[in-house]
């Protein structure tokens, strides 16, 4: 850290990483990659994607790869990574970590990426697609 700089608190540096982009409720992203017009990215780990099941369609990556795999510049790329103006959206389970997520997207330059007000649970909750 920084001499003169003090430590940030995860609450706080969540609030930062929310500012920088405008979230999605889980009948809005539905409605976007039903219309081809957003791609749905699981981060879950596997323990509770077995637990609770997947959204059909989404595209699982596990957080410590969704970096590498969404560069749309990177050599470890997915298929999917076309360009970045891609509109993506961040899942997690309650949609903390999918919003540090979608923050660092940003930063490699995914503009339109943003993550689901509270994730997977937010998703089920609302009655919407989920397979075991």
């Amino acid at each position: 850290m920084s001499a003169g700089r003090s430590p940030v608190g995860i609450d706080e540096l969540l609030e930062r990483a929310r500012r920088g982009y405008e979230r999605i409720e889980p009948r809005e992203a539905y409605a976007a990659a039903e219309a081809g017009e957003a791609l749905l990215v699981d981060i879950r780990y596997a323990a509770l994607r077995d637990k609770d099941g997947l959204i059909p369609g989404a595209l699982v990556i596990e957080r410590n790869e969704l970096e590498w795999r969404l560069d749309p510049q990177g050599s470890h790329r997915s298929p999917e990574a076309t360009s970045h103006d891609l509109r993506v959206v961040v899942i997690c389970n309650e949609g903390y970590a999918s919003s540090l997520a979608a923050a660092s997207l940003h930063q490699l330059g995914l503009h339109r990426a943003t993550d689901l007000v509270g994730g997977f649970q937010a998703w089920k909750a609302a009655g919407l697609p989920v397979t075991p």
